[in-house]
């Protein structure tokens, strides 16, 4: 069974998408958004069944672990209200997804983060997503500015209030941003990979896990820049007298594998992401396309390309046995 660790709803259906656009005209506007649309199940199975399940059904993956769409979670658009307001109909949807195909997909929800609110504001809908929807994580936005990196790093007390409901809950998060605002940073191809870059030594710099040990993290896009610099963190952590980083970090941290291999790589291309994925231990690689658009990422192929890395049978054994976070009590069929 491939599980696709890293999935968003890209093509939620056309009026969910036209309501965010009034909602935000009316936040401008200053006046009361409009009441939610009804959305009929034949809506959202057409936009399944023509896009994530066609796409699921060829690229070869059994399950996915569904969220939101990322870059449409805009924590920086609107105030706290309007964040609320679009992260419960967005996770209602991701919910009613899951009860549509639930061998198919697994609910991951939105958080209603909004600049400068306090993350304790959204410890109850993560309640409302773990105990109601039956959601096995969340999406955590460490800049819900975004792009200007407003919020206190990852590490500071701030968020030890959420930290501790994960814990009592047992889910896991997903370190993502949204969309960008700052014209410095295209949001895919620079903002991403650096707000997950700088979770990762946000990580390395303090004592988070010390202090939550049962504490758990994917860093998605294959972990940003940390593996092609792994020298460079380890050597940091030496520096700033912090313990070695497979106990320090990597404890409580996975790495989605979306773009580590491709079926063309060549033997020294090879024997390099082999000798990055030793360092940061087999143990804490994921498969997770995010929604990859190329064949050669795709879960079959991608899969058949990690076995042509020079490692060990035994070390492919733990790849392919690898659990997300997000499934550790969960009953895989």
């Amino acid at each position: 069974m491939i599980i696709d660790c890293h999935g968003h709803y890209t093509t939620a259906p056309a009026p969910h998408n036209d309501w965010r656009e009034a909602q935000k005209a009316a936040f401008k506007a200053g006046e009361v958004p409009p009441l939610y649309p009804t959305l009929s199940d034949d809506e959202i199975r057409e936009t399944l069944e023509k896009n994530q399940l066609r796409l699921l059904r060829e690229r070869g993956a059994d399950m996915t672990i569904f969220s939101p769409r990322a870059s449409a979670m805009a924590h920086h658009v609107g105030d706290e209200a309007v964040s609320t307001a679009w992260a419960r109909h967005n996770n209602d949807l991701i919910k009613r997804c899951v009860d549509l195909y639930p061998d198919v997909f697994i609910g991951v929800g939105m958080l209603p983060q909004s600049p400068g609110v306090p993350i304790e504001n959204s410890i109850a809908e993560l309640e409302r997503c773990v105990n109601e929807l039956g959601f096995v994580g969340c999406n955590l936005n460490p800049d819900p500015s975004g792009g200007h990196f407003s919020a206190p790093p990852l590490i500071d007390r701030s968020w030890y209030p959420f930290y501790e409901k994960m814990v009592e809950l047992d889910v896991p998060a997903m370190v993502h941003v949204s969309g960008s605002c700052n014209p410095v940073f295209h949001a895919t191809g620079a903002y991403y990979i650096s707000a997950d870059t700088t979770a990762f030594m946000q990580f390395i710099q303090g004592d988070l896990f010390g202090d939550f040990p049962e504490l758990r993290f994917i860093i998605p896009h294959g972990g940003g820049a940390v593996p092609y610099h792994w020298g460079r963190y380890r050597g940091l952590a030496d520096m700033l007298k912090q313990p070695p980083l497979d106990g320090h970090v990597m404890k409580n941290v996975w790495f989605d594998a979306a773009v580590v291999v491709r079926p063309n790589s060549t033997p020294d291309q090879l024997e390099r992401i082999a000798a990055r994925i030793r360092q940061i231990g087999v143990k804490r690689i994921l498969y997770g396309s995010d929604a990859a658009s190329s064949p050669l990422a795709y879960p079959k192929a991608g899969w058949a390309a990690l076995q042509r890395l020079p490692l060990t049978n035994t070390e492919l054994v733990v790849m392919a046995n690898n659990i997300a976070p997000y499934m550790r009590d969960f009953a895989v069929r």
